[in-house]
C-alpha cells in the first residue's frame, strides 16, 4: 500500500499536498483499491468556493458511486480534465496523474487538523 509520507489524509481517503496556498487533493491507493475500476470521476463545482467537508464531486465505480470531501476550504481552481477521458489514472497513479482538483485555501490552518502518513496507516490498518 503505498502511502506517502509528504501527503496529508483525512478519514475520507482523500490525500493533499500543499504548495503555498494551492491544495492539490486526491483519493488514496487505499480507497482506489477498495472502489475498484473507477470508471468516472465528476467534479460540477470548478470555480465555486465550499467549506472543508462539503462534498466536491463523486467518483464511480464499478460496483459504487462514492461521494468525494473536500479537506480544506477554498475555491476550486481547477479539475484534471485528464480524467474525464482516463479515469482509470486514478487506479493507476492515484498521487500523481490521478488527481482530481486543485484549491486556492481559505484557511491554511486547516492542514493541522489533517492526518499525517502514520496517522492514516492506523486508520486503514497498514
Amino acid at each position: 500500500m503505498n502511502i506517502p509520507s509528504e501527503l496529508k489524509y483525512t478519514k475520507d481517503h482523500e490525500w493533499v499536498k500543499i504548495a503555498d496556498d494551492i491544495a492539490t487533493i486526491g483519493i488514496t491507493d487505499f480507497a482506489q483499491s477498495e472502489l475498484g475500476d473507477i470508471v468516472y470521476v465528476e467534479v460540477e463545482t470548478l470555480d465555486e468556493t465550499l467549506e472543508a467537508d462539503e462534498i466536491f464531486g463523486t467518483v464511480e465505480a464499478v460496483k459504487t458511486v462514492s461521494d468525494l470531501f473536500l479537506p480544506v476550504s477554498g475555491e476550486i481552481i481547477e479539475f484534471n480534465e485528464a480524467l474525464e477521458d482516463e479515469p482509470e489514472k486514478v487506479n493507476s497513479d492515484p498521487y500523481g496523474d490521478g488527481w482530481m482538483i486543485k484549491v486556492k485555501c481559505s484557511d491554511l490552518s486547516q492542514i493541522d487538523g489533517l492526518m499525517s502518513a502514520d496517522d492514516y496507516k492506523t486508520l486503514i490498518g497498514a
